[in-house]
């Protein structure tokens, strides 16, 4: 349904983003979690946000996640971060639970947008805060403020998310594989808190290895556009965390057996940085360039359907969630 309104209608677009990875699942110095990740270009999440009413109680929604957005809208009421009721218009939304960050974008793209029409503003922290995002990462929360890639430094005493230590710009010259089957979700809300409160701590001295990997290794390499060394990271990496995890995913470092055997193919074939993102069960692969990217797609695009799995090709995003006004409707 479609409100019209002589007030501003704001359109959001916020990117997906990929976790490739914990740092330390120990915590015996003081901080745990701390994360790596990457803001992508595609798929996103797009919504239109206009104000219809002073009053609260009259939010209309429409779209895919169109029943989650309405609950945002609720808690962002009782929050006092909006006032009023608005319309928001769904036209696209990153998928639910394939480990894109879909929740945290949609969240702050709601809020957004509704502080938008408004006039306002908030910083993307504080309202992840309210929309109980950035528990243990604050990769989504930089990916929609700023894009890039991402390091944070994990949960400290304070309950606040974890603080953003490097974000820095993708090479604009790589491509990214993904590997997303549409029939499959990974573990997410109780079940992915009763997973981490299952998990047995990780042994100080791997968390230290992850930590060395991603700051002598990883995060050099993607500064000076070395892919070889950084895909060798970040698989060395998803394969320590993947281990630590399997215990959570039937025994497997991957959450999705397809995904698994399609993305084993494509490192064997010349894909670097191999990985689960999150929970899953989306796959990721890295290349150097678009042309690479298609040529591994080409081959392998044909088994990716016959194991009922989509395969895309993506960029990086070195910007944040774009927020424009638009015309109201007459």
């Amino acid at each position: 349904m479609r409100i019209r309104s002589e007030t501003p209608a704001v359109r959001v677009t916020a990117p997906a983003r990929l976790h490739l990875g914990f740092l330390d699942l120990n915590g015996e110095i003081g901080r745990r979690y701390g994360s790596i990740g990457l803001a992508i270009a595609d798929p996103a999440t797009e919504l239109v946000v206009r104000k219809i009413s002073a009053e609260p109680g009259a939010d209309t929604a429409s779209g895919p996640e169109a029943a989650r957005v309405l609950r945002i809208l609720g808690q962002l009421v009782v929050a006092g971060v909006t006032t009023g009721s608005h319309a928001v218009e769904i036209a696209r939304a990153i998928p639910a639970h394939a480990g894109l960050g879909s929740g945290t974008q949609l969240a702050l793209a709601v809020a957004g947008g509704c502080l938008a029409a408004s006039g306002g503003a908030s910083e993307a922290n504080t309202i992840g805060e309210i929309a109980d995002r950035g528990r243990r990462s604050a990769i989504g929360i930089a990916a929609f403020q700023g894009g890039g890639f991402i390091v944070d430094g994990g949960k400290g005493g304070t309950g606040r998310p974890p603080p953003v230590l490097m974000q820095h710009p993708f090479p604009a010259s790589w491509r990214i594989l993904l590997a997303l089957d549409p029939a499959a979700s990974g573990v997410h809300g109780d079940r992915e808190t009763q997973a981490f409160a299952a998990l047995e701590p990780m042994p100080r001295a791997t968390a230290a290895h992850l930590a060395h990997l991603v700051l002598m290794r990883a995060a050099p390499a993607l500064v000076e556009e070395d892919l070889a060394p950084f895909g060798e990271a970040i698989t060395e990496i998803q394969h320590i965390v993947g281990a630590h995890f399997a215990a959570a995913q039937g025994g497997s470092p991957w959450s999705n057996t397809n995904v698994g055997v399609l993305m084993r193919a494509i490192g064997a074939a010349g894909g670097v940085g191999i990985g689960q993102s999150s929970w899953g069960p989306t796959g990721f692969a890295f290349t150097n360039s678009d042309e690479h990217a298609r040529r591994l797609y080409h081959s392998f695009v044909g088994q990716a359907k016959a194991l009922g799995l989509d395969l895309m090709i993506v960029a990086g995003r070195n910007t944040g969630a774009a927020i424009e006004t638009i015309a109201p409707h007459k």
